[in-house]
């Protein structure tokens, strides 16, 4: 059963009410989007968007749910064709659970699987390519940089010497070279040794950060007065756009931040969902329209 992360903290936050219409930008296993109809009816409606077409395929139909195969690239457009005025937008960044357990697309290092990792299916680039075709030291700068790990030359290396014999086409290849590049002391500290890695190259296949500063920027202008957007995101690199954002909006009058600090699990939540204990959790209200409004 899909558990939605920070299900409760969301509802606050977005201060869902009867008959408000909300966006779901990344929608996913409609946790989070069943729980703001239970709040929103009896009129009230959700958008839902999400870049995989597997995952709309997979929700239940409900008249009060749009649903559109899309990137939250292109909310604005999104809403207006439906002529979809939000009192709330949310972002769950990353993948969802089916992605780790049954998409079959390499993004778990659990399971062995081809290396694809991609959300879009239209979308040319895997994790495949990346590992098989990039140099070394662009390698090393996607696992420095997406992926904060410390030891990226020496994976960067021995993923280059490994293709040299065999093309790395799976998960458990890519978790076995990687792992083997780590000291021996570092290996079983903390998180498993493979995930930071895997974290940054599905980063980069997907354009996870490039992204998301425009689906912001489409967000605010889409999004009512007094409407607000929640957003949880799994990495530092996402929170730290999500913060800046906010910041400078606020900066501009725009937004009253609603969240100093990030919102976290608590420890029942945690204990009931571990994918919970790394969500971070910032909210927005819209107290005053853009310059693209006006």
């Amino acid at each position: 059963m899909h558990i939605p992360v920070l299900r409760k903290q969301v509802l606050e936050y977005l201060a869902v009410k009867a008959n408000e219409n909300f966006v779901d930008a990344t929608i996913g296993e409609a946790g989070h989007s069943l729980a703001i109809l239970e709040k929103n009816k009896p009129n009230g409606k959700v958008l839902g968007m999400d870049i995989d077409i597997k995952m709309i395929e997979r929700i239940a139909q409900n008249k009060r749910l749009i649903l559109e195969q899309s990137s939250y690239a292109n909310i604005k457009n999104i809403c207006e064709k439906h002529n979809f005025k939000p009192d709330g937008i949310l972002f769950d960044l990353g993948m969802s659970s089916w992605h780790i357990d049954a998409s079959k697309k390499g993004f778990s290092f659990q399971k062995d699987e081809p290396l694809i990792m991609r959300y879009d299916e239209n979308s040319g680039l895997s994790a495949k390519e990346i590992v098989n075709n990039y140099s070394e030291k662009d390698i090393e700068i996607i696992l420095s940089e997406f992926g904060g790990e410390r030891f990226a030359r020496k994976i960067a290396n021995a993923i280059v010497r490994a293709r040299k014999i065999t093309p790395i086409e799976t998960t458990f290849q890519l978790k076995n070279i990687v792992c083997q590049a780590i000291p021996q002391r570092f290996r079983h500290k903390g998180i498993h040794c493979a995930t930071k890695s895997f974290q940054a190259i599905r980063i980069v296949v997907n354009k996870e950060l490039d992204i998301l500063n425009q689906g912001l920027c489409q967000a605010i202008e889409t999004l009512n007065l007094q409407g607000r957007i929640a957003v949880i995101s799994f990495h530092s690199g996402e929170d730290r756009i999500v913060k800046k954002f906010f910041k400078e909006k606020e900066k501009q009058g725009i937004v009253k931040i609603l969240t100093k600090k990030p919102i976290k699990a608590d420890y029942k939540e945690i204990k009931e969902n571990p994918r919970s204990r790394s969500a971070l959790l910032r909210a927005m209200i819209k107290i005053k329209k853009t310059s693209q409004e006006n």
